[in-house]
């Protein structure tokens, strides 16, 4: 196999340093970021400190003094990660991979009294979500396959084949936790990666007509879902026809209040209704909700452009990566996020079945915010080494 630095050298030989301090990261990334930031952790208070006072011993500030914490070890973590050589990465990708799914395997086995399997429970530490590691496992080992075979991708045996077999092991082992939104994440990440890596459309199309076939059949013909898809279609119907209804429907209900009652303008900051135990735990997925209601159509359009001018400079980051291995990193954790976005916005808005996914920077999570900064922290040490022009 060939020497690691010399692939990701195009121009010339460089020796692979742990630390790369050569130029200033994009601070038009970082400056969006933390804006989102700001705006999250504001957010966040607001949708949960009636939640936290009602259900956390009175305690207000539950939700919020923890994810400051998280996000402040996160922040360090991120710059650090910044000022790492991000090639040092190539080396350890089936590592990482690896060690995911082993994390993935031990949260399955572990004890749950709710059927799930999402979490691995850490004595003084709380609760560690492995498929947050899984996906970021996942775009570094197929920026390193990519960049390793970027001619031959086009192949079945060199190209197509390997990344979908991890690709599906991946997905197997988050699905059974059960974990649908995850799995459909990691599953659009990787399909987009394998895309743009170069694998032929027409093996994609394939896998994903197949996908959509299985999903189709377990739907129409064994009812598989079919109460979720009924929400999805009806969720007023369902919600008003009895109390089963109105269990399975309230949560996508009572965020559409929430956007409705928002309005142009909003409600005012901190003037949600919903919150005020309406909305089942309104600090989590459907966080947007609150933020409509209480900001507007007007506010939630801000936060879009933001997350979309974040998404923006990051595909610019990645195209003027000086390596295959580099674009394809930041274009992986880039494309996470966009895709993340999009899909809790679509869910709360109930343009999507409700599958229970979380809003990157805004939504409560220890785990989720730590993995998102240290991800943002690789993409900030892939915009040192960029060829960009230093504005």
């Amino acid at each position: 196999m060939a020497d690691i630095t010399s692939i990701n050298t195009p121009k010339e030989k460089k020796p692979l340093r742990f630390f790369n301090l050569n130029a200033g990261f994009d601070m038009y990334f970082f400056v969006l970021l933390m804006i989102i930031l700001v705006v999250g952790l504001a957010t966040l208070y607001s949708a949960s400190h009636v939640y936290a006072f009602n259900y956390d011993d009175g305690n207000s500030y539950f939700y919020i003094a923890k994810q400051a914490v998280w996000v402040g070890i996160g922040l360090v973590g991120m710059l650090f990660v910044s000022m790492i050589d991000y090639h040092i990465l190539h080396r350890l990708s089936w590592i990482i991979w690896g060690v995911s799914l082993i994390l993935l395997v031990v949260a399955f086995l572990m004890p749950s009294s709710t059927g799930v399997h999402r979490w691995i429970r850490i004595p003084g530490l709380g609760q560690f979500q492995p498929s947050e590691l899984a996906k970021f496992a996942l775009v570094l080992l197929f920026a390193h396959l990519i960049s390793l075979n970027h001619k031959r991708m086009k192949t079945f045996l060199r190209g197509f084949l390997p990344l979908f077999v991890i690709l599906g092991v991946t997905c197997a082992l988050v699905i059974i936790e059960p974990h649908l939104s995850g799995t459909l994440l990691i599953g659009l990440l990787g399909f987009v990666m394998m895309y743009v890596g170069g694998v032929s459309i027409w093996w994609l199309a394939g896998v994903l007509g197949a996908g959509v076939g299985g999903i189709g059949f377990l739907t129409l013909v064994l009812g598989y879902e079919a109460d979720r898809l009924e929400v999805w279609l009806n969720p007023l119907e369902v919600f008003t026809r009895d109390l089963a209804g109105r269990d399975q429907a309230w949560q996508t209900v009572q965020s559409l209040y929430a956007i409705g009652s928002g309005g142009l303008l909003g409600q005012g900051p901190g003037n949600s209704r919903q919150k005020h135990l309406f909305l089942p735990e309104p600090q989590n997925d459907f966080i947007f909700s609150v933020f409509c209601e209480e900001m507007g159509f007007i506010g939630a359009v801000v936060v879009v452009v933001l997350f979309g001018l974040l998404v923006w400079r990051g595909f610019k980051i990645a195209v003027n990566a000086p390596d295959k291995f580099g674009c394809m990193l930041a274009l992986g954790l880039t494309v996470q996020i966009g895709l993340q976005v999009a899909i809790n916005i679509a869910v709360v808005s109930n343009l999507l079945p409700n599958t229970g996914i979380s809003l990157p920077f805004f939504s409560y999570g220890g785990t989720s915010i730590l993995m998102l900064l240290l991800q943002m922290g690789v993409v900030l040490s892939i915009s040192r080494q960029s060829r960009m022009e230093k504005l």
